[in-house]
Parts: C-alpha cells; structure tokens; sequence
C-alpha cells in the first residue's frame, strides 16, 4: 500500500504528493506534512534506508513548493509539518528535521494573541480566529519538543494552550471537542462544525500531557472525548467512521485514527477502554481492507464502500494511516 500510493500520487517533479491520481498537480502543503507522517510509519515499520530517502524528498519538495519557506500563513498547517518533521527527527536521527520543527514552532508561538482571551489563531490574516486544528496540535507539539529538549517554557506553552483549547472549544459533559470560534466575527462556536479530526488531536494533546505530567486530569479528558467517538452514530455510524469527503476532510479520519492509536500504545489505559478502543479501530481497518480497491491499491472516503478509480491524496493518506496503525498496534500484541 505504501509503494502503491507513492506511485500513484507523487508529483511529476518527484518532489511532493499531488492533488490526486488522476492527473492533478495541485500542491497542498499540509497534505504534504501528513505524506511525511506515513512515511515515517513506514520507516518505523520496517527500517528502509528509501523511506528515509523519500522523507527527506518531501521535506524539502515543500519548501521548494512553498517559495522557499517552510513558513506560511496557516498555524494549522505549520503545526502539522512541525509535528511530522519532529517525528522523522526521532526515527531517523537526521538534524534537518529537528531544525525544521524549532523554525516552525519559533513562528507558531507569535500566533498567540489576546482575541477570545486566548489561544492560537488559525491563520496570520486572520487573527481573532481561534480553532482546535491550530491550538490542540500545538499542545502535541510543545508537549514533544520539552520531552525532546527539556525546556521548560515548551512545558508552559503546551499546558497555557491546552487550557485555552478546553475551556472554550471542549463540551465539558461529553468530550466533544468542537471546530472554532469567531470565525464569522460574531464571538459564536461552531457547534455544528463536527469533524473526526479535532476529536483525535484533542485526545492526542491530553495524552501527551499526561505523560510529561502524569496528571489524571489529562487522562480523563483523552479517554471522554475518546469514548465519545466510539459511540457517536454522527462519527461511527455504525461502528465505521464516516466520510468526510475529498478535499481536506479526507485526512480527517486519518488524523484521529492516528492519535487514538498513539493513547493505546503509551497509557495504560483501563482494561475496557483499551479494548473498546482496540476493537473500533480493528472494525474500521477490516473495513477499509475489504474495500480496498484492486488492483490499484485505493482506498474512497467512504470505507465501507469501494474506492473511484481517481481519488484524492488526502483521502488515500486516511486508509493508509488506518493500516499502519492496525499494522502497529498488531505489532505489539
């Protein structure tokens, strides 16, 4: 599935994903920071010396793609590529990643601001736009890079964030974990903006402070909002979670799947939880494994259903990051 989908998307010029499949060369750089991600899935999987080789194609290819920066002026997007960049850091040792994180996270940091008390903004241009893709993978982020380098002022950043994050964008009774606020200038949630995504990066920021901390407060809200997805007939109708279309909702589920993953491995979680979570994540790789479409190796966003023959790269990262972490996960039992 690996090969299979770097063959399917990579750019004409070799040095990112494209859009899709089917011809489009559309650079989308925070797709790109999620290729990044798999790859490093694959390096962590197998320890292949071309894994690495193409990690550091993409890396590059981005800042190639994106005017010879890694900056831009999406928060979100940054974060993503600081998160995967930091990751290829731990798998491979190779400080151009661990660089690539600390410009990024310098830049990040200058998106906090006192518009809706707190947070970090989505984008640049728009400042007293706060939202959970631009605020919780921070949290991940800071959290990593104080484990990484002992800074206490990551520490700092990652807990002053996440409290930022939870009291205005968390359903304290249920864990859901809602998309933004003010975005249309009028001081509202968007509660009606329910995305798989958020959910998982939320969890993946209490986990991480849980561990940095070992606070059960953290613990708590992970496995809440955790508990939340699994039975939510709006995520998982029927046990399967739903699409979210092409476009940027295709790594949605991926991004959740990922983070899910990430708590079972490192907390011990309780005994029914951690197989609830096992088991969700188990119906859903079975799932899209049926459905794989063959001979091409697709996967649609809907993974109970086969793929169309052109698909975008956001959509195939998703089922690829469901494989590599059953893969994972199947590993360790």
């Amino acid at each position: 599935m690996q090969l299979a989908t770097y063959n399917a998307f990579i750019s004409e010029n070799g040095q990112y994903f494209a859009q899709n499949n089917g011809g489009d060369q559309t650079f989308h750089y925070w797709w790109n920071a999620h290729v990044m991600d798999v790859l490093v899935d694959a390096k962590m999987r197998r320890d292949n010396l071309e894994d690495e080789e193409k990690m550091l194609t993409v890396l590059r290819g981005i800042k190639s793609m994106n005017e010879g920066s890694y900056l831009n002026n999406y928060y979100d997007d940054m974060e993503w590529l600081a998160l995967s960049s930091l990751r290829a850091y731990g798998a491979t040792g190779e400080a151009e990643y661990l660089e690539v994180s600390e410009i990024l996270w310098e830049d990040i940091k200058k998106g906090w601001n006192d518009h809706q008390g707190g947070g970090i903004a989505w984008r640049k241009t728009q400042l007293d736009y706060k939202n959970t893709p631009a605020n919780a993978p921070a949290v991940i982020l800071a959290a990593r890079l104080f484990k990484e380098k002992n800074r206490p002022e990551d520490l700092e950043w990652a807990k002053r964030i996440y409290h930022w994050q939870k009291t205005n964008l968390v359903d304290p009774s249920t864990g859901l974990v809602w998309d933004g606020i003010n975005r249309n200038g009028d001081n509202e949630i968007d509660k009606g903006w329910k995305f798989t995504y958020n959910q998982g990066v939320y969890i993946g920021a209490a986990v991480e402070l849980f561990l940095v901390t070992n606070d059960q407060t953290y613990l708590d809200d992970a496995i809440r909002t955790a508990n939340h997805v699994v039975k939510d007939a709006h995520f998982a109708p029927g046990g399967v979670l739903r699409s979210e279309g092409m476009g940027d909702g295709g790594l949605f589920k991926g991004i959740l799947v990922r983070y899910m993953t990430y708590m079972i491995q490192n907390v011990d979680l309780p005994k029914d939880r951690s197989n609830a979570y096992m088991d969700f994540l188990r119906h859903n790789a079975e799932t899209v494994y049926a459905n794989i479409k063959r001979p091409q190796l697709l996967i649609g966003p809907s993974w109970d259903k086969s793929s169309d023959a052109v698909i975008d790269a956001s959509v195939q990262l998703s089922g690829l990051m469901m494989l590599e972490s059953m893969a994972s996960l199947d590993e360790e039992k």
